[in-house]
């Protein structure tokens, strides 16, 4: 498994919702398209934004909280016909437990709870190689480049 880290939202040239993982030390990007409202509950959360009520994602952190379960950490386990898949690992009163999700509610959810992401060599091996670490300009390029692509171009 490879830890990664959220680097940003974008929308790609059809406008629609893009996260950007990155590895640790920045050497791979891995764009995975997600849905509107994740895309929404990820960048409010990078940005620090508290909405007045809570977000879906907000009340699962609650929820969790309440209930004393702790996410160890997400993995994003394999991609199949452009669809990623993810699990949640969860803390239950000394049992560890294992939740399917999809990678937008999981890395969401890990930002929430402050827990690592990880994804499988197998989902890696799709990702981008950077010969650098992304500085704000090369977001910015990364965008432009997103404005260029669809989904599909991703696809085994």
């Amino acid at each position: 498994m490879i830890g990664m880290k959220v680097r940003t939202v974008a929308m790609d040239q059809q406008m629609n919702p893009v996260v950007l993982l990155v590895d640790k030390s920045e050497t791979l990007a891995l764009p995975i398209w997600i849905g509107t409202a994740e895309a929404q509950s990820i960048a409010l959360e990078l940005q620090g934004v508290r909405m007045p009520r809570p977000m879906t994602h907000d009340l699962i952190r609650a929820m969790l909280a309440q209930l004393t379960i702790t996410v160890n950490r997400i993995v994003v386990t394999d991609i199949q016909n452009g669809t990623y898949f993810a699990e949640i690992h969860l803390q239950n009163n000394g049992a560890d437990v294992v939740v399917d999700s999809r990678p937008s509610d999981a890395i969401a959810l890990a930002l929430r709870m402050e827990a690592p992401i990880f994804v499988e060599e197998k989902v890696a091996a799709q990702a981008i190689p950077l010969k650098k670490a992304f500085d704000e300009h090369e977001v910015e390029e990364f965008r432009r480049f997103l404005d260029k692509v669809k989904p599909q171009d991703f696809r085994q």
